[in-house]
């Protein structure tokens, strides 16, 4: 591991850390992506999400859940989840070990991206089906990135090349993702992470409810979407036979 490595997942930890310790667990159901992975989990019974925090997108009974944060794992293992204290770059399960394969949102904090697939393609099994989202356009980067501990964002054609070298194809897509489209409700949440942190997860826990309400149906189209304007997409990718 390198040094900047090092570095990067104990930033990480930090910031999920806080944010998970005072949060409530809000499980897969509420979430947009429900029909989909519903319906996904009556063929795929093998199940893993990689650092879902307490918004897994998963059911929690009878999935495998990876994170860097305890306080997120104890909560899921109180509701029935099999957690593990794992990184994405160091999964600590056998070769082919599942059908399903949730990362969403994370494959942007890690430095050695290119590592990280090659251990989701190790534990996937031929045929499986990955779930997989990430932000868009470098060009779009802001501050907020930065605060969340993001190392890049994609391009879309650098991260299909990506997937494609470690035998997904993408099969579906559609656009993703709950930041706010305001940068003042953007800025202003940075504010309060910088300066009054405990302030700012009471608050969080306490719009995310309105935030769900809100979202949109998912809108999948086959292979990928138009992405000039789309700032993240969510990604059904097949591993390879």
């Amino acid at each position: 591991m390198t040094q900047k490595t090092s570095t990067l997942l104990s930033q990480n930890r930090q910031f999920y850390d806080g944010l998970w310790g005072g949060s409530q667990l809000i499980t897969a159901e509420q979430f947009n992506t429900w029909p989909l992975v519903s319906g996904l989990c009556t063929t795929h019974e093998r199940r893993l999400e990689i650092a879902p925090g307490l918004r897994p997108r998963l059911p929690i009974a009878g999935t495998q859940f990876v994170d860097i944060s305890a306080q997120a794992l104890a909560k899921l293992a109180a509701q029935g989840g099999h957690v593990t204290l794992a990184s994405i770059s160091e999964l600590p399960f056998a070769d082919g070990r599942f059908d399903l394969v949730c990362a969403l949102d994370i494959l942007e904090h890690v430095e050695d991206d290119h590592g990280a697939l090659a251990e989701i393609a190790r534990v996937t099994a031929p045929g499986a089906t990955l779930l997989l989202s990430s932000p868009f356009h470098q060009s779009w980067w802001t501050p907020f990135d930065a605060m969340v501990g993001h190392c890049r964002r994609y391009e879309p054609s650098t991260l299909i090349g990506l997937l494609e070298q470690h035998g997904f194809t993408v099969m579906q897509s559609a656009g993703f993702g709950m930041k706010p489209k305001s940068d003042f409700w953007t800025n202003l949440g940075m504010w309060f992470l910088q300066h009054q942190p405990e302030r700012a997860f009471w608050w969080y826990n306490r719009v995310m409810p309105f935030v769900l309400k809100r979202q949109p149906p998912l809108q999948l189209r086959e292979g990928l979407i138009e992405t000039d304007n789309i700032a993240e997409a969510l990604l059904v990718c097949r591993k390879q036979a």
